[in-house]
C-alpha cells in the first residue's frame, strides 16, 4: 500500500482544473472552428489553449498547485 503523505496528489488542484477548463474550452471552439473553416478561430483557439497552460503553471507558482502553501486537499 502506498503512504498517503508522500504522493503529491493526481493534479486535483485550482491550479490543474483552471487550466484544464480553459484548454478543454480551447480545443472545442477549436474543433468546431476547423469543422466550419474558420481560420483564425482555431488559431485564437490555439493561443487560448497555451494561455490555459500559462495561467496553470501561474497559478501552481502562486502556491495553488498541489504542493502550494494556498491549497488545503479535501477528503473524499
Amino acid at each position: 500500500m502506498s503512504d498517503e503523505t508522500s504522493e503529491p496528489g493526481e493534479g486535483n488542484s485550482p491550479a490543474a482544473w483552471t487550466a484544464v477548463i480553459i484548454m478543454l474550452v480551447a480545443v472545442t471552439v477549436g474543433t468546431i472552428a476547423f469543422f466550419f473553416d474558420l481560420q483564425i478561430v482555431v488559431w485564437a483557439s490555439v493561443g487560448l489553449l497555451v494561455l490555459g497552460l500559462i495561467v496553470g503553471g501561474v497559478l501552481a507558482r502562486l502556491g495553488y498547485g498541489v504542493s502550494g502553501a494556498r491549497y488545503s486537499p479535501k477528503e473524499h
